[in-house]
């Protein structure tokens, strides 16, 4: 449960700074999908798990 919360609350501050006007949002998913992770792959498992 807590990790839920801390991805929401992540997740909320990236959309209150996405409204300044660099899209912060979409180079972190650029990031993500262009480098594929090891730190993302285990975040997802981690909170599936729960």
């Amino acid at each position: 449960m807590l990790l839920r919360i801390k991805c929401f609350f992540v997740l909320l501050l990236l959309m209150i700074l996405d409204i300044a006007p660099i899209p912060i949002v979409g180079i972190i998913a650029m990031y993500i999908l262009l480098t594929r992770p090891l730190w993302f792959k285990d975040l997802v498992v981690r909170l599936y798990a729960q």
